[in-house]
């Protein structure tokens, strides 16, 4: 029986890369331990995460579940490369990824510490949002955050997703918090006025 990729091998293989100016997204893989596990070390980072890798473990658990959730193929989880240094600076995944639907989410977005506040997210955003449009022709892009989080909140303001609305004690925090979940979504037919608006300095 002939064997016929599906869509998810279609779009992510393994030599997939997504570029801009400041960042290079590339497949996580195993051997990215090495160079991740350092930047993961001061606990602040995990203050919002659901997850907190500066725990011993806990990255590696955490690795494993994302390559398990890519072999079902509903996240695809990468590394972002500083483009200047070459060095990973973090990681970030398409996720939730309903190819019937045509939507996908982008998250499991963190930076190590030196690297937060450069100007990395939004490059990074800006190279999974104009895939998933243009490419992909998906017609919602979805991103989730605690309502807590002041700074995510208005990062993703900043890349001109909208809010839509609260779930109530959505997910389980690391700290034993229940959390509150904000989600903001683009829709297809509103990223061409949204890529304009927001990212006219990349286009």
């Amino acid at each position: 029986m002939e064997m016929t990729d599906t869509p998810f091998k279609n779009y992510f293989s393994d030599g997939f890369m997504l570029e801009t100016s400041r960042v290079i997204l590339k497949p996580m893989k195993p051997d990215d331990f090495e160079a991740l596990d350092p930047l993961t070390k001061d606990p602040d980072i995990w203050t919002w995460f659901n997850k907190d890798l500066s725990r011993p473990g806990e990255l590696k658990a955490w690795m494993d579940e994302a390559f398990l959730l890519k072999k079902a193929e509903v996240r695809m989880p990468l590394v972002i490369i500083d483009q200047d240094t070459k060095q990973l600076c973090g990681c970030t995944s398409f996720g939730n990824i309903s190819f019937y639907d045509k939507r996908i989410e982008i998250g499991w977005t963190w930076l190590g510490k030196e690297f937060i506040g450069m100007g990395i997210n939004r490059q990074a955003k800006f190279a999974l949002l104009s895939f998933a449009f243009e490419v992909m022709k998906m017609e919602r892009v979805e991103i989730k955050t605690d309502v807590l989080n002041e700074r995510s909140k208005a990062a993703i303001l900043k890349v001109g997703l909208i809010p839509e609305g609260v779930l109530r004690s959505h997910m389980q925090m690391h700290s034993d918090r229940r959390r509150d979940t904000i989600y903001f979504g683009i829709l297809r037919n509103e990223w061409a006025e949204r890529k304009q608006s927001f990212f006219s300095d990349m286009i």
